[in-house]
């Protein structure tokens, strides 16, 4: 895996560089006029994981970066409490050309995934839970719910320690990990339906640093492992699914 970061981070240590040229005390703008304030951090980045859920394989790809999208402004939020915000995520198309052994299965587009997070802060420690609507690539439910402990490892460098499980309903878990009676005829697998339930439960170590106070570097090392029905599907070739991620994102503040 080490010889794969170089790869990742040439890039991005370009576009650090020549952020930090541009502008090295670039203060966070915000666009638009009106008391109600909503912050979201855009950026892009590689990651180097598995080919597909369930893969023994490796593949580099990019990273496409929304997330911490916050009601009030100014990037992610650290007040005490409970909080709701919108939960977005993607996930990568899935093609019969990525692999051989998904020959005969269906090809998944790219699924964008919108929907709720429900947040806890007290102190270092955070818990939360999601819940998304997918659209695209499949149309079930899915989310997580974990936990993240906070470390401050100095003025511009925060890390982060988290578990987490991750679930699907049938029709999410289906769509990744199932075989459709078409699909065992005309490839090597036996049809497959999982019901819904937990499919992962991942360890993550996640870093942030930041640049100035519009633009920062992430970081992200997640060992996970495929679990529950999903795991017994027959295109699962290893459960274990390691992953890491480097990449840049931009604070953007909205007000309306």
């Amino acid at each position: 895996m080490t010889r794969i970061l170089p790869q990742i981070a040439s890039p991005i240590a370009a576009l650090v560089l020549a952020a930090g040229l541009a502008s090295p005390a670039a203060a966070q703008t915000v666009l638009g006029k009106g008391q109600n304030k909503v912050a979201v951090d855009i950026g892009l980045g590689g990651a180097y994981s598995r080919t597909y859920k369930g893969s023994d394989e490796f593949k580099t790809r990019p990273w496409l970066i929304l997330r911490d999208l916050a009601l009030g402004g100014a990037g992610p939020s650290r007040d005490e409490g409970f909080r709701l915000s919108l939960n977005t995520n993607m996930v990568g198309p899935r093609n019969e050309d990525d692999d051989d052994r998904l020959e005969g299965l269906d090809d998944i587009s790219r699924a964008y995934e919108f929907g709720i997070k429900a947040t806890y802060n007290m102190g270092q420690t955070t818990g939360y839970a999601t819940l998304r609507k997918g659209f695209g690539g499949h149309h079930g439910l899915t989310g997580e719910i974990g936990g993240k402990y906070r470390f401050e490892a100095g003025d511009r460098m925060t890390l982060w320690a988290g578990l987490k499980a991750g679930w699907g309903n049938a029709r999410y878990n289906d769509t990744y990990f199932g075989v459709t009676d078409i699909e065992a005829a005309r490839s090597d697998y036996t049809e497959y339906a999982p019901g819904n339930g937990f499919n992962s439960a991942t360890a993550s170590i996640e870093a942030r640093y930041q640049v100035n106070p519009a633009t920062a570097i992430l970081g992200e090392m997640n060992f996970g492992r495929i679990i529950g029905d999903s795991a017994d599907s027959p295109v699962v070739r290893d459960r274990n699914q390691p992953s890491v991620k480097l990449g840049i994102v931009r604070t953007l503040n909205f007000a309306f």
